[in-house]
């Protein structure tokens, strides 16, 4: 199935690394005009874009106010009509019930929900005038089957699948779709680097493999029996912003490898 987004804009939130970045990469290789965001600044985006054969980089902690005003005016500053907004950053904070703050709760909601909101509320007006547009978020399967640590976190992803399908229904009849993507662990450097630590302290060798089999026995139990890779997460996002998806609407979808088992 060949996808094509020629005269199609992207942004895609959080690109300047991880997921996020094959995210960009997917979608620039499909003829989009990709626009490559950093959370943290000091030239990153550009860093990013510069890897990846894009022109268009912003800046800003889309996690505050402030910063998601700034990622607003450098669109603006640039020229940029947005088609597809990928809500792709978003971060999660260890805390348990017992030590979770009023500030951490607070902290997860600005960084996992308002960061998308703000950015709605400021790109989709232009894609309502343009009657056609994408938004897909990045969401958890914690939304589905929360875990008792980092209540914090799943409750703000949960608030972001909810937020999806509303939006959708806000949207009936514009030609924008809306839906949330929500993967179980997904194979990062980072991700990889700490159960490589963890895998040397418990004897389970080097071999990623023999890791991942440990992984998958003692952390994420599923039918395939292994992690996500970024670029299969990245593939669903860049079909759900195709037309191929356009009567894909107001759904939260798993990709998790049957972890979740419920119809």
């Amino acid at each position: 199935m060949q996808l094509t987004f020629s005269n199609k804009t992207a942004l895609i939130t959080g690109s300047d690394r991880n997921t996020g970045y094959v995210i960009a990469s997917r979608l620039a290789r499909s003829g989009a005009t990709v626009i490559v965001h950093s959370n943290e600044g000091e030239g990153r985006a550009a860093a990013s874009a510069g890897e990846l054969q894009c022109k268009f980089s912003v800046e800003g902690d889309i996690g505050t106010e402030e910063g998601c005003a700034a990622v607003l005016s450098q669109l603006q500053s640039q020229g940029l009509q947005v088609d597809i907004l990928v809500n792709n950053y978003g971060t999660a904070g260890f805390a348990k019930w017992d030590t979770a703050s009023s500030a951490d709760w607070l902290d997860m909601y600005q960084k996992n929900v308002l960061s998308v909101a703000r950015l709605v509320q400021g790109i989709v007006p232009g894609m309502k005038e343009r009657g056609w547009g994408r938004v897909v978020n990045l969401g958890t399967i914690g939304s589905h089957r929360p875990g008792r640590i980092m209540p914090h976190y799943y409750a703000a992803k949960g608030a972001l699948a909810n937020l999806g399908v509303s939006l959708a229904q806000e949207l009936a009849g514009t030609g924008i779709t809306v839906n949330t993507v929500s993967p179980g662990l997904i194979r990062t450097p980072e991700l990889e680097a700490g159960y490589r630590a963890r895998a040397q302290k418990k004897g389970w060798g080097d071999d990623w493999r023999e890791i991942e089999r440990h992984i998958v026995a003692e952390d994420f139990p599923n039918p395939v029996g292994r992690l996500a890779e970024r670029e299969e997460v990245a593939d669903l996002v860049t079909f759900l912003c195709s037309d191929k998806a356009g009567f894909i609407n107001g759904q939260n979808i798993r990709i998790d490898g049957g972890a979740i088992a419920y119809v």
